[in-house]
């Protein structure tokens, strides 16, 4: 009988407190979907596979601009019009917008270190949201997104399962 494989970051935090559980899960996501995107060319991560504008490269730098927009932006107060852009500028190499990702996921930790779950700040659209319900809505937001890398990621190379 083979040893049981080293528990995940996930199962590690399977009795912590929801703190540290919802920042767990974040990272987890996070890092996914840096994964499915290491080992590529810019231009097998920037193809287009779907009929959408979606791209795996896309993806990456959709995802930072959701950090800064909702860390950055309604929780640190840094009011810069989000971007919502899946257009990768002609210039950037895979390395260069998960650098950036990377940036701006440090960043929404160190902002986020500041807030309690229970505090709240403005939102031009809610009204109020707390630091809790924005990791809620990063984790979903993130880890939908790393299910459509995922099917990217095996249409562009065939590499499948959490690390391909």
């Amino acid at each position: 009988m083979s040893p049981a494989p080293p528990l995940a970051p996930d199962e590690l935090v399977s009795a912590a407190g929801e703190r540290d559980v919802l920042e767990t899960f974040l990272d987890l996501y996070r890092d996914i979907v840096v994964r499915k995107v290491s080992g590529l060319s810019t231009v097998d991560a920037s193809r287009r596979l779907v009929p959408s504008r979606t791209t795996l490269a896309g993806l990456v730098l959709h995802l930072t601009d959701v950090e800064r927009e909702w860390f950055h932006g309604v929780l640190g107060g840094d009011r810069a019009a989000p971007s919502d852009n899946w257009d990768v500028p002609g210039d950037a190499s895979v390395e260069s917008l998960v650098a950036d990702y990377r940036a701006a996921c440090a960043t929404s930790r160190e902002i986020c270190a500041g807030f309690a779950l229970d505090d709240t700040v403005p939102s031009p659209r809610l009204g109020r949201v707390s630091l809790r319900w924005l990791y809620v809505h990063l984790i979903e937001e993130t880890a939908r997104h790393a299910g459509h890398a995922d099917i990217l990621r095996e249409q562009t190379d065939g590499a499948t399962g959490f690390d391909g």
